[in-house]
């Protein structure tokens, strides 16, 4: 099994789906096609309580739930890209490029590596450009790899 951070299989790049649920439990079932995941719902029920503690919705269109969980088995990258946005609690709208973080629960400062890395870009407009205009899967999640993998 491969640990790379991002793979195309992590990438959807039509969500389907307005609801912040909806789209992270989506990406979250890619995670566990993946095997990164072990179970769907802990997975879920964890990324909710880190939501409740703070929206994950930033400025300009970026949505990046993310937590540690007992249910995650490796530093995982999941993205996805909304037509029509989906609500993630930023003051300036929704977020049609959504970032699913997802780190082992022991899993020490993996996660807040790739969140510090991650955001770093997003305040790139090149890269949020980049991740507009994706056709391919493989090359986005290449792309992505390329420029926060720790």
């Amino acid at each position: 099994m491969t640990t790379e951070l991002i793979t195309p299989e992590l990438v959807d790049l039509d969500l389907a789906g307005t609801d912040r649920k909806a789209v992270v439990r989506g990406l979250a079932e890619r995670l566990a096609a993946a095997g990164r995941v072990t179970d769907v719902e802990q997975f879920l029920a964890d990324i909710e309580a880190r939501e409740q503690q703070m929206p994950t919705g930033l400025e300009g269109g970026i949505g990046i739930p993310h937590c540690r969980s007992a249910a995650v088995t490796a530093p995982t990258l999941a993205f996805g890209r909304s037509a029509t946005g989906v609500d993630f609690g930023a003051e300036d709208g929704p977020a049609d490029l959504i970032f699913l973080i997802a780190a082992p629960e022991g899993g020490g400062s993996d996660h807040m590596t790739v969140l510090a890395a991650l955001a770093r870009r997003l305040v790139r407009a090149e890269f949020k450009q980049n991740l507009r205009e994706a056709t391919d899967a493989a090359k986005l999640a290449e792309y992505v790899r390329g420029e926060v993998a720790p």
